[in-house]
């Protein structure tokens, strides 16, 4: 366990490139296992003043760190930020006599000095699950002062993660929407019509990129369509291996969780794969296994200069007819024949 700590903290310490805060919930398991094996040991050898010391101070510590993080969120129960290191600091001083205390009340120090060490670990975990979420990018805990994840660019047209550039589907080359923003957000991306692009910025810290085209996800958000668009997805949909295609796995996350039929998610995560090619793209549509494509997603060009998705998103513009359903532009792939 302490192996396990000791490598993964390295990795995290040392590495390069995109890195999201949620990612340290691999120490996890390490963390509560030499926590846990400490500070039974600990206890049992309490009786020598070393080990009773250690314990004492590993509390004091903790307390005293515990009050740090609470504290960075200024909003969130304020009284537990003052409440646990005044208290654990206290039980602290009574483990390093707790040999002399009578059995029980040993117990009780012990148990309440478990109890102040995670308070605000517990505290952070039931708003947490309180707390709706939505999104790839997992948070825990309240908002914290600074808090957010920044990332190489800022302003229009701004590089995001892994410094690809953003577009939105049905685009066409040069309408570049914003990226990540250098404080954490990440820019908007407002509605275009097939062929335009709107330049986003960088938001603001802590902030996400908004949905594009009306009820489409984003880089990092899903879908929410609208009832009318999940029954014309719905619709024969058994007549098809896809009902919809749409640019980026977190845009087609929305549809298919609403109509529970496939949903090819071009480009896979953000859109930068080139999978499907437009060549193979072509091919499925002309077999007749996908049935409609949403419009408004958002993808990023790879670094490697590829742009499958885009080419995609704009051949189908070009090619066959678009159709609003609320606000989400959909194209219907078996109402005309698109050129190859």
């Amino acid at each position: 366990m302490g192996l396990w700590l000791l490598v993964t903290g390295l990795v995290f310490s040392f590495m390069k490139g995109i890195f999201h805060a949620y990612y340290t919930v691999a120490l996890a398991p390490a963390v509560a296992a030499i926590v846990g094996i400490t500070a039974t040991l600990l206890w049992r050898r309490r009786a020598d003043v070393a080990s009773r010391s250690i314990l004492a101070g590993t509390l004091a510590v903790t307390s005293l760190w515990a009050h740090v993080l609470l504290a960075r969120s200024a909003d969130f129960q304020p009284w537990l930020a003052t409440a646990v290191p005044v208290v654990g600091v206290a039980l602290a001083v009574l483990l390093l006599g707790v040999t002399w205390l009578p059995r029980r009340a040993a117990l009780a120090v012990a148990i309440a000095g478990l109890i102040t060490a995670l308070a605000g670990p517990s505290a952070y975990a039931v708003q947490t699950v309180a707390t709706p979420r939505n999104g790839s990018i997992v948070t825990a805990g309240p908002t914290v002062s600074g808090g957010g994840f920044g990332g190489p660019g800022g302003g229009v047209g701004a590089g995001g993660p892994g410094g690809g550039r953003a577009f939105g589907a049905g685009q066409a080359p040069g309408g570049l929407a914003g990226g990540q923003g250098q404080t954490g957000g990440l820019g908007t991306t407002a509605p275009t019509a097939p062929g335009g692009g709107t330049g986003g910025s960088g938001g603001a810290i802590g902030g996400f990129g908004g949905a594009g085209g009306g009820g489409a996800g984003g880089l990092l958000q899903g879908s929410s369509p609208s009832a009318a668009l999940v029954r014309l997805l719905q619709a024969d949909a058994g007549s098809y291996t896809w009902v919809a295609a749409t640019v980026g796995s977190n845009n087609a996350s929305g549809y298919q969780l609403a109509t529970g039929d496939p949903v090819m998610a071009i480009g896979g995560f953000n859109g930068s794969d080139p999978s499907p090619t437009l060549a193979q793209f072509q091919q499925l549509v002309s077999d007749g296994k996908i049935h409609y494509f949403i419009g408004g997603g958002v993808g990023m060009q790879a670094s490697s200069g590829t742009n499958a998705s885009q080419e995609i998103a704009s051949w189908v513009a070009a090619n066959y007819p678009a159709t609003t359903v609320g606000s989400t532009t959909v194209y219907d792939l078996t109402g005309a024949t698109g050129t190859t």
